[in-house]
């Protein structure tokens, strides 16, 4: 089981590196030698339309988001299991979750498996995220607040029986209404924030999170059920906005993804995992590079071997720590989490939805 994780992670991290691999090279055309190994920093304008799809979630919401979009491997392998243990419900579901190795982010996303699984489809994006957080986190958050001010001057964001939305100063938090129950709002990203946003190259609208159309609706509610007295629960994540960073467990969060991966045989590993796979070649992750709307920083590609930082990553290049066996629990609340494509229900306490502004 230990060697089928790992190469797992390998095939996945050289899937993901090719992407990014032809993102670089694109990138590099266009830039000098001396340039070469610099990262590039992304305008505000990029970044908006990078966090157009998050930007309207509630605050903890957003912060596990950017958490796990750093441990883009974690993500899938997630979102993988959360299909194969379907059957797995409310109590149950959290027991298997907390004995899960992920980072805790990644554990709290199985709250809200609709999510989490738009993440593994859009995984040209989330990995784009992540790159963009651990290179610019005050950009990228900022790039957030920017999004929202949007939304409330087109009349597409305010509080609500399901959310409550305050201004203060440069700053817009969404909260949960009833801090018992969060509900992720349903929109169009790049059709809510007033002018229409270029659509992320071969974005997949993820049903239950998508809206075909302007505005933005609210669907089902999860529940505050069995999730939330572990440590990688809700309550223990929060958008400190006048930093401009993600807090965990009231520290800032450190990601412990790989801070690089290695190049060799990345085209032999993609073929041989996306032959087996069918992993999603067909929705234009590997398109035309020059398509991209963002390029993938300089420091993506050819500081691989170097690290992007010096936090150790889980599998570094491709190698392995020592993780604990989970993350133990000091309750049972939480939160319910909706069950794939419409079929199963994990968690409970589902509320109903409530309407369209």
């Amino acid at each position: 089981m230990k060697y089928g994780k790992l190469g797992f992670a390998i095939f996945v991290s050289a899937w993901l590196a090719l992407g990014i691999a032809r993102d670089a090279f694109a990138d590099q055309a266009d830039q000098s030698m001396g340039m070469a190994g610099q990262a590039t920093q992304r305008t505000p304008d990029p970044l908006q339309q990078l966090v157009a799809p998050i930007a309207l979630y509630p605050d903890a919401l957003v912060a596990q988001i950017l958490a796990a979009s750093t441990h883009t491997v974690e993500v899938v392998e997630a979102d993988r299991w959360m299909q194969d243990h379907s059957q797995l419900q409310r109590e149950a579901l959290a027991i298997e979750v907390d004995k899960q190795s992920w980072d805790p982010s990644v554990q709290a996303l199985t709250e809200f498996p609709s999510v989490l699984a738009n993440l593994d489809k859009n995984l040209s994006w989330t990995a784009s995220l992540g790159d963009a957080y651990l290179s610019q986190p005050q950009d990228l958050m900022a790039a957030v607040q920017a999004m929202r001010y949007q939304a409330e001057e087109a009349g597409n964001l305010a509080s609500t029986g399901q959310e409550t939305v305050t201004a203060q100063g440069q700053t817009i938090t969404i909260e949960p209404a009833d801090p018992g129950v969060v509900y992720v709002p349903q929109y169009d990203p790049w059709l809510v924030y007033g002018a229409p946003i270029a659509v992320w190259p071969g974005w997949y609208p993820y049903s239950g999170l998508y809206l075909d159309g302007p505005g933005m609706v609210f669907g089902i509610g999860f529940g505050l059920g069995f999730f939330g007295g572990y440590s990688w629960g809700w309550r223990h994540w929060r958008s400190d906005w006048d930093h401009r960073r993600v807090m965990y467990n009231h520290n800032a969060y450190v990601s412990r993804s790989p801070t690089g991966i290695a190049r060799n045989s990345v085209s032999h590993a993609y073929e041989s995992f996306n032959g087996a796979q069918g992993f999603r070649s067909e929705r234009g992750f590997f398109g035309n590079p020059s398509a991209h709307v963002f390029p993938t920083p300089q420091r993506a590609f050819p500081a691989l071997n170097g690290g992007l930082g010096s936090n150790a990553g889980r599998f570094g290049v491709f190698g392995t720590e020592n993780v604990g066996p989970g993350h133990p629990g000091d309750g049972r609340l939480g939160f319910g989490a909706m069950g794939h494509g419409g079929t199963g229900v994990h968690g409970e306490g589902f509320h109903g939805g409530g309407g369209r502004w």
